[in-house]
């Protein structure tokens, strides 16, 4: 089986034809501890973040090359040119995107009636994608021999795609895990982001009723070149050690995680953020995250340094199907500040005031923000005292 684990290139370890990886299973991307990007990452001063104009990692060598294959092949529902884009006037700096096609040709969501919902076979799940929509397997080296590994994750597309280089992180499919966060598949997703040398690479988590169209379990993960309010907006801290942070900022308040380093504090995170999605999962509470490259909680950054990871994680009201006529739905994109719009009306007659009241009217009343906050809270104090009871 093939694997890029030795090259920098990605481009000659990519079958040409369709025809050439039918029968030759899934290439393996593998990596390792010393492969992970945890120094500081800085958006270009002068010229946007187009991918050809940065540097790539080979991750971002591997991910867009196969990418760009299947567009040219036809594997997507259409073909993503340059998206219309637009910065929002107002205080927030909302990055709207025309995306008619995402609007009109992606596959109707899943009917999703519970939090809790199981796997079902009989719907459409990653088991029943078409050969060739996978990209490579995702695979992280021990550190220690015979230490264990992260777990396998498939790297495939989106075939409605939202942006350049959309894909989906899919643990091992045929494990039918319904759409609930667990370790592996974050963890996978925070390396992700740190595997990526470009500034605008994205990883997000839809739970069920926060509009994940599929009960298979998946991360999203793509590259938007244009910098979003939640990476540098102001926090404050919620706990004695600053291990949960309040962001406070529009376009919506939501818990703050944060990392700047790619051993023990990122394991520690994982832990920290899936106790945190499995209290809202336990308490029907909707919720959306987002991983991305920013500022050290407690502090704002209006340079262009990006010091570490932030993981923002929004509980929301609960949302099953999508909602016609609007704008935009809301789902961890446009909490983090990127809206895909899906008319070329709405795309010219968008506010940020319009798109605030659009956020605003899915997020927890204050009450039961409160609540939430305060059983976070508790977790993080509980997990602190156990690290110091060991």
């Amino acid at each position: 089986m093939a694997n890029w684990h030795d090259s920098s290139e990605a481009t000659y370890l990519l079958p040409p034809l369709r025809e050439d990886w039918e029968g030759h299973g899934i290439p393996d991307f593998v990596y390792r501890q010393e492969d992970l990007l945890a120094g500081e990452i800085q958006w270009p001063r002068n010229s946007p973040a187009v991918l050809g104009a940065l540097p790539l990692s080979r991750f971002d060598s591997a991910v867009c090359t196969a990418w760009r294959q299947r567009m040219e092949l036809g594997l997507f529902r259409y073909c993503l040119g340059n998206l219309q884009t637009q910065i929002l006037p107002g205080a927030v700096g909302f990055v709207a995107q025309l995306n008619v096609e995402r609007g009109v040709q992606r596959r109707r969501p899943q009917s999703i009636r519970s939090m809790r919902q199981a796997f079902d076979p009989k719907e459409f799940n990653f088991t029943k994608i078409q050969q060739g929509e996978t990209l490579f397997r995702l695979r992280r080296e021990p550190d220690l021999p015979g230490a264990p590994g992260q777990e396998d994750i498939l790297v495939m597309i989106n075939v409605s795609p939202l942006e350049w280089g959309h894909v989906l992180l899919v643990p091992e499919p045929a494990r039918e895990l319904p759409q609930r966060l667990l370790p592996g598949a974050l963890r996978a997703g925070v390396e992700a982001v740190l595997l990526s040398r470009h500034p605008g690479f994205r990883v997000g988590f839809n739970s069920l009723g926060g509009l994940a169209s599929v009960n298979h379990l998946h991360l999203h993960g793509y590259y938007l070149t244009h910098r979003l309010p939640v990476e540098g907006a102001p926090s404050k801290r919620l706990d004695p050690g600053g291990r949960l942070h309040l962001l406070q900022a529009l376009p919506a308040p939501g818990f703050l995680f944060y990392t700047c380093s790619a051993g023990p504090e990122l394991e520690a995170l994982v832990s920290r953020v899936c106790r945190a999605t499995d209290y809202l999962t336990d308490h029907d509470i909707a919720h959306n995250l987002f991983v991305t490259r920013g500022a050290q909680a407690g502090k704002a950054s209006p340079s262009s340094a990006l010091t570490g990871v932030r993981v923002i994680l929004w509980a929301r009201k609960s949302s099953f199907g999508v909602k016609e006529g609007e704008a935009f739905n809301v789902a961890l994109c446009e909490l983090a500040g990127h809206l895909p719009i899906k008319t070329s009306q709405d795309f010219s007659s968008l506010t940020e005031a319009a798109a605030l009241t659009l956020i605003e009217d899915c997020l927890l009343p204050p009450a039961q923000v409160e609540e939430v906050q305060a059983a976070l809270v508790a977790l993080v104090t509980q997990e602190e005292q156990d690290s110091f009871s060991r």
